[in-house]
C-alpha cells in the first residue's frame, strides 16, 4: 500500500470524487494491463471508465476507506453530481432534490432496498423523503444516482433514485482494521465535538467467508441564529377588514391618522408580515451508527450476504423566539400608528402598546432505525437466480415538547425597507424591551378571586402546552430475480417479482397549560444575554436585537411539567389524544401494499448497447385517521366517544416501460437516449386526513386522502466526448411531463376557534392534484487532469419547471453551478468545492408561496499522509457562513433568515 492510497482514508477531497460518473449496469468490462494509480486521480479515472461503459444514465461517488467521506452526511457528499441539490434549512443537507424535482419525488435505497427514515422536527409531517442526517458517510462504499430508470430497479421516483451501497467483506483484504478521529468545531456555537469511526473486517484465506463490522459516532452542537416571521396579513386588516374582528381598526381607534390613514386606505391589498423578531435555536445532535456485514461464498456458484444497519440519534433542541406580533387579531390590529407601503408591501410600520411575545419550545427528539437485509444469488450454466428478504423500521419525531409563552405590550417599529440585504429591524421606543425578561409575563392576571375556592375573579392565561408527536416508518419486503445470459444481440434476459408492505404512523397527544392569576415573568427562569456573536453577519440588526435575553429552557420545561403554577382547583395537565381537536386530527396511519413484476432485456453489439423493459405495479393503500362524530357549536367533544377512526382505501395499477440506449458514435463519442414511464406516490402525510390550525391568524393546513399518484413521461438524451486521457466533456438534456402533480391549494373552511370560543372561518392549505407540470433542462459537465498535479471538475444544470396553472414546482432551482479544482502531488492533496443554486420554491404556507433565495456554499480541504498508514486532514465546511433566506411571495417579506456557522474539522486516520 503506497502513500497515495493511505491518503484516501482521511481526505475530504473525496467528498465529491465524480462529476458525471456512472456505474456500469450489466456492461462489459475493459481488460487492461496492471496500472497502479491512487488518490484523487485514480477515483476520477475510475469515474470515466465506469461512465463510458454504462448502459443507463447513472452518476456515482465512491469510497474505499473509512473516513473518506468526512462530510456531515451522505447528502453533502453527492452535491457535486450534476443536477443534485440539497436544502440546508438547519445548516446540513438533509433532503436531496434531483434534476429540479421535489425531494419527495426521489427514492433512496440501501443496497438496492428501502431503508426506513424519520424526521425530528415537530413541524415535519412524515413523507417519502429520506432524512440524510441519519446516514453516516463512513459506512458507504459507493453512492449511485440513477437519472434514467431500469425495469429491474424499484419504481417510485420521477427525478432519480439514490442507491447507497455498503462494503462487502470478501472484497477486502484478509484482515482489515482502520479508524479515524475527528475534532469538529463550529465558530457560531463556539463548541467542539469529537467524531469517531472504526471498521474491522476478516475473511478466510480461501475467500469463501468474511465478516465486516463498523461503528461511528458523530456529535454536533448546532446553533442557528435568525430572524423569523409567521404568516402575512393584508393592510385592510388594520382598517377593520378582518371579518372575525372588525373592532381591530386602527383608524376608528384614533391611532392611525393623517398620512397613516391615507396610506392604509389607499393600499388595502398590500401584504405585511404578521409577526417579526429574533430566533435563537440550540440543538445537540448525536448519531451512533453500527453495521455488520457477513458474506459466504462456498463456491463459484453461490453467494450469500447479510447486512444489518442500526442508527441511534438524538436531536434535542430548544427554540427561543422573541418577536413583535404586529398582526395579532386582538392586541395589535387596532394599535397601528404609522405605515409605509412600497410596491404592494408594508415595508415599515409603527405601533402603540401592541403585543410582543416570547415563545420557548423545549423538545426531546430522537430517531432510531434498524435495517436487516439477506440476499443470495446462485449462478448456473448461463442462468442465475437471486432473492432478497428484509425488514426496516424507523422511529422518530418529537417525544416531548414543553411550550411556554410570555407576553408584553409596548411601542415598537418594524422596518423591512432594507430587505433583502438588511432582512429586518425591530426597534422599541421606550427602552430595550428585548433585554429585560421581567417585562414578559404569562398571559393572565389577578382579579380578586379566592385561590381556595375557584377561578372566579381570575383572568385565565394560556401559558403554553405539553405535546408528544412520535412517528414510525417500517417496511417488509421480498423479491426474486431470474436471469438468462444469451448469445446474440439480446445478451441477457431478466425477470422478477417484488412484494413490499409499508406502514407509516403518526401519533399526537397534548394538553393546554392554563395559568390563572399569573404575575410570573420570564425572569423566573435564569435569564441571560445571548452570546456576543449573536446575529453576526445579519446586516441591519440593531443593538436591541443583538442584545436580547434568553432563558433556561430546561428550567421552564421543568416548571411546566411539575405544575408549580397550579391553583388548588386545577388538576395537573396530562397530555391526551382527545383533549384538543387539533391533537386528535394529527393521529393517522397509512398502510401500503405493493406488488411488482418486471421483465428486462439487455442488448449489445459493436455500436449499440442498452436495455429495454416493462414493470407492472399494483398499489393498494389504506389511510386511517380520526373523524369527529359529535360536532357542536363549541367544537368536537373531548372524549374517545366523540371521534371515530375512519379508513379510506385506494387501489391503482401502473405499467411502466423503459428504454436505455448507448450508441458508440466514434471511438471518443457516446450518444445516449432514454425514455420511460414513471410514477411517484403521494407523501404519506398528504394522504392522511390530518389538520392543524392557527387560531390567532385564522390559517391552517391538512391532508387529502383522495390524492392520486404522480405519473410522468421522462425523456433523456446525452452526449459524452472523451477528448483526452482521463478527461470528459458531457451534456444531457431532459424532459419530464408530469400528470396529477400535487400542489398546495388554499380555501376557506369553518372550524372551532379555541381562542375566540366560537366557529370561525380559516384559510386552510391542503394538497391537491393540480393538473400537469413540465420539467425541462440540461446539464453540462467537464472533468480533466492537468499537469503539475492540478485538475478540475465543473458542471452546470439548468431546469425550467412549472405547473400548468403557472405555479412554480417545489425545490426547483433554475440554475445550479459546481466548481471543484484540486491539487495532488505525492503525500499532499488539496481541494476546494464551490456550489451555487438560484432561488427555489418550497411550498405554500398559510396561503403564501414560500421561496428560498439563491444559496452559495464553499468547502475546502487539505490532507497529508505521514506514512502509508497515517494521514491528517483539515477541512472547512460552509466557509462563507452562508445565509439561508426564506421569504413569502417577495424578498421584501422575509419569513426565515438563518445562519449556522462555519464547521472546521481535523481528522486523523490510521490503517492497521
Amino acid at each position: 500500500m503506497n502513500i497515495r492510497h493511505a491518503l484516501l482514508a482521511g481526505s475530504v477531497s473525496a467528498l465529491a470524487l465524480v462529476a458525471g460518473a456512472a456505474v456500469a449496469q450489466d456492461a462489459p468490462t475493459t481488460q487492461v494491463d496492471e496500472v497502479i494509480v491512487t488518490g484523487i486521480r485514480a477515483s476520477l479515472q475510475q469515474s470515466i471508465t465506469t461512465k463510458r461503459n454504462a448502459n443507463a444514465i447513472v452518476d456515482v461517488v465512491t469510497a474505499e476507506d473509512v473516513g473518506k467521506f468526512p462530510s456531515s452526511n451522505v447528502a453533502e457528499a453527492i452535491t457535486i453530481i450534476p443536477g443534485v441539490t440539497v436544502d440546508r434549512a438547519f445548516g446540513q443537507g438533509e433532503k436531496v432534490s434531483i434534476l429540479g424535482t421535489d425531494p419527495a419525488l426521489n427514492r433512496t435505497l440501501l443496497n438496492g432496498q428501502t431503508v426506513a427514515s424519520a424526521d425530528w422536527f415537530i413541524l415535519d409531517q412524515p413523507g417519502r423523503t429520506f432524512n440524510y442526517a441519519l446516514l453516516a458517510p463512513q459506512i458507504v462504499g459507493k453512492v449511485e444516482v440513477y437519472k434514467s430508470p431500469e425495469a429491474r430497479v424499484d419504481e417510485g421516483s420521477i427525478g432519480g433514485t439514490v442507491d447507497v451501497s455498503t462494503r462487502r467483506p470478501l472484497d477486502l483484504g484478509r484482515h482489515t482494521l482502520s479508524g479515524a478521529v475527528t475534532y469538529l468545531y463550529n465558530d457560531r456555537s463556539e463548541s467542539g465535538d469529537a467524531q469517531l469511526s472504526v471498521l474491522g473486517g476478516w475473511r478466510n484465506e480461501d475467500r469463501t467467508f468474511g465478516v465486516l463490522i463498523s461503528a461511528q459516532r458523530a456529535a454536533d452542537d448546532l446553533r442557528r441564529d435568525g430572524l423569523e416571521a409567521y404568516g402575512t396579513i393584508p393592510a385592510s386588516y388594520y382598517a377593520g377588514g378582518n371579518a372575525e374582528n372588525p373592532g381591530g381598526n386602527s383608524i376608528a381607534n384614533g391611532n392611525c391618522v393623517g398620512a397613516c390613514a391615507t396610506t392604509l386606505l389607499a393600499n388595502p391589498n398590500a401584504k405585511g408580515l404578521n409577526a417579526f423578531g429574533t430566533h435563537f435555536f440550540e440543538q445537540g445532535r448525536e448519531r451512533n451508527s453500527y453495521t455488520v456485514a457477513a458474506q459466504w461464498r462456498p463456491n463459484d456458484n453461490l453467494d450469500l450476504n447479510f447486512d444489518w444497519l442500526r442508527i441511534d440519534a438524538t436531536y434535542d433542541n430548544i427554540n427561543q423566539a422573541l418577536f413583535a406580533f404586529q398582526g395579532n387579531t386582538w392586541n395589535s390590529l387596532g394599535a397601528l400608528t404609522g405605515v409605509q407601503v412600497d410596491d404592494g408591501v408594508i415595508t415599515k410600520a409603527s405601533f402603540k402598546n401592541a403585543l410582543s411575545v416570547l415563545d420557548i419550545q423545549y423538545r426531546e427528539a430522537a430517531m432510531t432505525s434498524d435495517s436487516y437485509h439477506l440476499d443470495g444469488k446462485y449462478t448456473g450454466d448461463g442462468w442465475d437466480l437471486s432473492g432478497d428478504i428484509g425488514y426496516t423500521k424507523a422511529d422518530g419525531g418529537t417525544q416531548r415538547q414543553l411550550f411556554g409563552e410570555f407576553l408584553n405590550w409596548a411601542d415598537y417599529t418594524v422596518d423591512f425597507t432594507g430587505a433583502p440585504g438588511s432582512p429586518g429591524v425591530l426597534t422599541y421606543a421606550n427602552g430595550n424591551v428585548l433585554n429585560d425578561a421581567s417585562k414578559f409575563s404569562f398571559d393572565g392576571g389577578w382579579g380578586g378571586g379566592d385561590p381556595a375556592v375557584g377561578p372566579t375573579g381570575y383572568n385565565a392565561g394560556w401559558g403554553g402546552n405539553i405535546v408528544s408527536k412520535p412517528t414510525m416508518d417500517e417496511e417488509s419486503y421480498a423479491q426474486a430475480d431470474l436471469g438468462f445470459d444469451r448469445n446474440g444481440f439480446f445478451s441477457r434476459l431478466q425477470f422478477g417479482y417484488k412484494y413490499r408492505k409499508h406502514e407509516t404512523d403518526q401519533k399526537m397527544s397534548g394538553v393546554t397549560v392554563q395559568i390563572y392569576g399569573a404575575p410570573d415573568s420570564a425572569s423566573m427562569f435564569n435569564p441571560s444575554q445571548v452570546p456576543g456573536n449573536y446575529l453576526d453577519g445579519f446586516d441591519g440588526a440593531n443593538d436591541q436585537m443583538k442584545g436580547r435575553f434568553r432563558i433556561d429552557g430546561r428550567a421552564l420545561a421543568d416548571y411546566i411539567e411539575a405544575g408549580e403554577y397550579l391553583r388548588p382547583w386545577q388538576a395537573k395537565p396530562v397530555p391526551t389524544v382527545f383533549g384538543n381537536a387539533e391533537f386528535t386530527a394529527q393521529n393517522w396511519n397509512v398502510q401500503e401494499t405493493i406488488n411488482a413484476l418486471y421483465g428486462q432485456a439487455n442488448f449489445e453489439n459493436d455500436r449499440v448497447r442498452g436495455n429495454i423493459g416493462l414493470r407492472y405495479v399494483r398499489t393498494e393503500s389504506d389511510s386511517g385517521g380520526y373523524v369527529c362524530v359529535n360536532q357542536t357549536a363549541s367544537g368536537c367533544g373531548v372524549t374517545a366517544a366523540d371521534w371515530e377512526w375512519s379508513v379510506r382505501s385506494k387501489k391503482y395499477d401502473d405499467f411502466l416501460p423503459s428504454l436505455n440506449l448507448a450508441i458508440n458514435a466514434s471511438d471518443d463519442l457516446i450518444i445516449r437516449l432514454a425514455a420511460a414511464k414513471v410514477i411517484a406516490r403521494p407523501n404519506y402525510a398528504d394522504m392522511s386526513n390530518y389538520f392543524w390550525l392557527s387560531d390567532q391568524i385564522l390559517t391552517g393546513g391538512g391532508g387529502n386522502p383522495d390524492l392520486d399518484p404522480y405519473k410522468s413521461t421522462n425523456l433523456n438524451a446525452a452526449a459524452e466526448w472523451y477528448f483526452a486521457p482521463d478527461a470528459i466533456l458531457s451534456g444531457e438534456i431532459f424532459y419530464k411531463k408530469i400528470d396529477n402533480y400535487i400542489l398546495q391549494a388554499t380555501a376557506p373552511e369553518t372550524h372551532f376557534n379555541q381562542a375566540q370560543n366560537k366557529q370561525t372561518t380559516y384559510q386552510i392549505s391542503r394538497p391537491t392534484n393540480a393538473g400537469s407540470a413540465d420539467l425541462k433542462g440540461a446539464t453540462f459537465a467537464y472533468q480533466q487532469n492537468y499537469a503539475y498535479g492540478l485538475g478540475l471538475l465543473a458542471n452546470y444544470t439548468y431546469v425550467d419547471g412549472s405547473a400548468d396553472n403557472g405555479q412554480d414546482l417545489p425545490f426547483n432551482s433554475k440554475h445550479q453551478v459546481n466548481i471543484s479544482p484540486f491539487f495532488e502531488a505525492g503525500a499532499f492533496s488539496a481541494r476546494m468545492t464551490y456550489t451555487w443554486r438560484s432561488k427555489y420554491f418550497t411550498g405554500v404556507d398559510r396561503g403564501d408561496n414560500m421561496y428560498v433565495r439563491a444559496y452559495t456554499g464553499l468547502d475546502a480541504t487539505a490532507a497529508y499522509a505521514f506514512t502509508d498508514r497515517v494521514s491528517l486532514t483539515v477541512s472547512g465546511q460552509n466557509l462563507l457562513d452562508s445565509e439561508y433566506y426564506a421569504y413569502a411571495n417577495t424578498v421584501s417579506l422575509p419569513r426565515g433568515v438563518y445562519r449556522t456557522g462555519r464547521k472546521l474539522m481535523a481528522t486523523l486516520s490510521v490503517e492497521f
